[in-house]
């Protein structure tokens, strides 16, 4: 942990120290699937909530709306050098001549100068214009190295202060550890009591690799329903917290950060809430013995197609699950 801001009641918000010596606040606004509503989302979390970080991508579709609710935090009198914008590059754009302009792209919507995070979205290069399911080659081989020396330009130029990766296996990370000059600060993965992805974040740890939780509470529509968890439910009633708190808290507690979604005013105020009490640890251990482990995103209806090269969800995560 590292240096501390406040919400509008006075609650501490915790950062976390990255290998860069920069800090990522601990609790962010994920802005996937916001759409017309990631401007007021955003604008809210800032300003009334106090959230410090908030997170976006390219293939997300609202980087324009994200970009309008930061902007108007900014008129609000928030500052810009106090908060912690990341974005992702996407899939079509991963061959070592799109980096930058990917990146440019990102930075007019935002109507940024800098990121200060930019990650890898997923370790997989697509065809302009794929379909989903991608049909028989949409999925093309990608050259790793050169698209990280990319992003490794981009902080040397200082348009981002930060690179990072998201649904990386060991494999995949490890093959870009060998060659990395700039270190990942952020694995950026699929986390919660239902998909604890242990094995990830224990070899993030041991390579200083700090973790950004998505999707902390479930998915209903991804069949990961968490809210309505009996465990999670009866420890959120034992603490008198809902259980989205519960569920913001379960990854902070594990030393990650944590990035819950939401469009609505009170929810967003109320995931914030969660520095000033902890989970027991007999509960904790309750909630981290959840079985039937799924993933929110297994990647399927993006990469896997009959002819190869990923035929399977297990091919797309190296049979590491």
């Amino acid at each position: 942990m590292a240096q501390a801001t406040f919400t509008p009641e006075g609650e501490q918000v915790q950062k976390f120290r990255l290998l860069s010596g920069h800090t990522i606040p601990a609790v962010g606004l994920d802005t996937w699937r916001s759409g017309s509503q990631a401007r007021d989302s955003v604008f809210t979390a800032i300003v009334e909530a106090g959230y410090r970080h908030v997170d976006t991508a390219w293939e997300y579709g609202v980087q324009e709306e994200v970009g309008h609710g930061i902007k108007a935090a900014i008129h609000a009198g928030v500052e810009r050098k106090d908060l912690f914008v990341s974005s992702k590059i996407w899939c079509t754009e991963l061959s070592p001549e799109r980096v930058r302009g990917a990146l440019m792209n990102t930075l007019g919507e935002l109507q940024l100068d800098y990121l200060d995070l930019y990650l890898i979205h997923w370790p997989f290069r697509l065809k302009d214009g794929a379909s989903r399911p991608p049909k028989e080659g949409d999925v093309l081989d990608w050259d790793m190295e050169g698209v990280w020396r990319e992003m490794e330009r981009l902080v040397k130029d200082k348009l981002v202060r930060d690179i990072g990766v998201c649904n990386f296996t060991i494999k995949k990370l490890s093959r870009l550890l060998d060659f990395a000059q700039t270190m990942p600060s952020v694995c950026q993965m699929d986390m919660h009591p239902g998909w604890r992805s242990d094995k990830m974040l224990e070899f993030c740890k041991k390579n200083s690799i700090h973790v950004t939780a998505y999707s902390p509470l479930g998915s209903q529509e991804g069949g990961r329903d968490l809210i309505h968890d009996p465990t999670v439910e009866r420890v959120a009633k034992k603490l008198n917290k809902s259980t989205a708190q519960v569920m913001v808290k379960w990854p902070l507690q594990r030393g990650t950060s944590v990035i819950p979604k939401s469009t609505h005013p009170e929810r967003i105020k109320e995931n914030i809430h969660v520095f000033d009490w902890e989970i027991p640890e007999e509960d904790f251990q309750a909630l981290s013995s959840i079985p039937d482990q799924k993933r929110v995103l297994d990647g399927e209806v993006l990469f896997v197609t009959k002819q190869g090269p990923f035929r399977s969800v297990a091919d797309i995560w190296d049979r590491e699950d």
